[in-house]
C-alpha cells in the first residue's frame, strides 16, 4: 500500500552521484532547503558501496545451454 502524499526527489552528490529520495513534506515547506540539508545529511559512501554490490558483474560461471 503506497502512502499517498509521498513524492520522489532526485539529489546529487559531490562526486556527481545521483540518489532518490522519498519523502512527505508539510504544505508551505521550503522544498529547496530542505533538499539542500537532505543533500549534505545522506551518506553518499553507503549508497556508493550498496550500488557497487548491486550491479556486481559475474565472471567465470555462465548458464549451460540446453542440449537438445
Amino acid at each position: 500500500m503506497a502512502i499517498p502524499n509521498a513524492r520522489r526527489f532526485q539529489i546529487a552528490g559531490p562526486a556527481g552521484q545521483r540518489a532518490t529520495i522519498v519523502a512527505v513534506l508539510p504544505k508551505g515547506a521550503d522544498i529547496d532547503a530542505y533538499l539542500k540539508d537532505a543533500t549534505s545529511r545522506f551518506d553518499w559512501k553507503s549508497h556508493t558501496e550498496a550500488q557497487a554490490r548491486q550491479f556486481k558483474i559475474r565472471v567465470g560461471q555462465q548458464k549451460q545451454k540446453k542440449a537438445k
